[in-house]
């Protein structure tokens, strides 16, 4: 089986069994708690009970303040694994058209944490759920994934996330800055000028040219804003004219 369909496999059998309460937040920063709860992948070559064990895999993602963008930069993500970041690049590739938020995935090492528990997956489910329901905890999820591609069941769990906040939260408060415009089929896609640049992406750059002017920021924050969204040949000039005395 190709890795592709070992990945598809992995995101259809991901069950998110608790979704946060709130979503991610349109002009600040969100940070999320997870919860992945997998079955034990050598329980079957040593011939016990698939009942008898479930790893427990604890961490955070934040999503710093986003920017709307289009959904193949959600594969611009850190700290995933090949198989997680290539199953980003296929969900991306499948909603082209849709216009998304972009959050730069980060997660924090100090905190990821695994346990394995002697007791079905259901019944470590219901007490994790009970905990968080008990501490009333907006920002926490649960997930049912597979133990070998536990990280592809994480990228279905925040693609969804961000598509129910783009479209539920954040897209009414860019359309009304006329950052979108509807395609064809009625989809939501960024809105761009005369040249194929987002005007989302026309507006970031000249804030970045501004604050570097005034000495906010360095060239090195400039040029990788250009770069992310791969206008550099548009911006060539006015970037090294910077330079010139």
């Amino acid at each position: 089986m190709k890795i592709e369909e070992k990945i598809r496999m992995a995101m259809e059998k991901t069950e998110i069994l608790l979704q946060p309460k709130k979503l991610l937040a349109t002009y600040e920063s969100t940070t999320v708690k997870y919860y992945i709860l997998t079955t034990p992948f050598y329980l079957e070559f040593e011939g016990r009970s698939q009942d008898s064990e479930t790893i427990v895999r604890e961490g955070r993602i934040t999503w710093q303040k986003p920017k709307l963008i289009a959904p193949h930069y959600v594969m611009r993500t850190e700290g995933f694994s090949e198989e997680a970041k290539k199953a980003f690049m296929m969900v991306a590739g499948e909603n082209s058209d849709i216009a998304m938020m972009l959050y730069k995935l980060r997660f924090i090492k100090d905190y990821d944490h695994m346990d394995i528990i002697s007791s079905p997956l259901d019944q470590v489910k219901q007490k994790i759920v009970d905990d968080i329901e008990s501490r009333q905890d907006p920002f926490s999820a649960v997930i049912k994934g597979i133990d070998e591609f536990w990280d592809v069941s994480l990228t279905k769990f925040i693609y969804e996330l961000m598509v129910n906040s783009a479209y539920n939260a954040q897209l009414p408060d860019f359309s009304s800055s006329r950052m979108l415009s509807t395609n064809q089929h009625g989809f939501s896609v960024l809105a761009k000028d005369y040249d194929g640049i987002p005007l989302i992406a026309k507006r970031e750059i000249e804030n970045l040219f501004i604050l570097y002017k005034k000495g906010a920021i360095d060239a090195k924050h400039l040029k990788e804003e250009i770069d992310g969204w791969g206008l550099f040949d548009h911006y060539q000039d006015r970037f090294l004219g910077l330079f010139k005395k």
